[in-house]
């Protein structure tokens, strides 16, 4: 699996994809189960294309990875400017023009060179706080 590729689905803007559903089968298995969740190739257009909207820029620096079999552990950061709308636990926070440093852990299942299981892990306690949603000493 080609993970730069993997990667460059979600930080490329997916309004200049003739078929983003297309692009997401090729490395993602068709429903994925994401966090236990059955999710479709279009969900996942879907859930890029509102991190399109709330982020602009966004660089994705990979720190850490790991694989062992049909496992592979990736530890990143995501890069962004918050431009618009972003979902949270908290409900919906404006946009803020703040640059963040977003924390991420998937732990992905890929097995005949695409990714059937997905765990992600991310630090939404410190994005709140970047967004300033939390106090920094919580």
């Amino acid at each position: 699996m080609d993970l730069d590729a993997v990667l460059a689905l979600w930080d490329s803007p997916i309004e200049q994809r003739d078929d983003p559903v297309a692009d997401f089968r090729r490395y993602y298995a068709d429903p994925v189960a994401v966090n236990g969740v059955p999710t479709t190739a279009a969900q996942l257009v879907e859930r890029a294309r509102a991190l399109q909207v709330a982020f602009a820029e966004r660089r994705t620096e990979l720190v850490h990875r790991i694989e062992a079999g049909d496992k592979l552990v990736i530890g990143f950061y995501m890069h962004v400017r918050h431009v618009g709308p972003y979902e949270t636990a908290f409900g919906r926070v404006a946009a803020t023009e703040r640059q963040l440093r977003i924390r991420v852990n998937d732990i992905l299942t890929v097995r005949d060179g695409r990714i059937t299981d997905i765990w992600v892990m991310s630090d939404d306690v410190d994005l709140l706080r970047q967004l300033g949603r939390m106090p920094s000493s919580v």
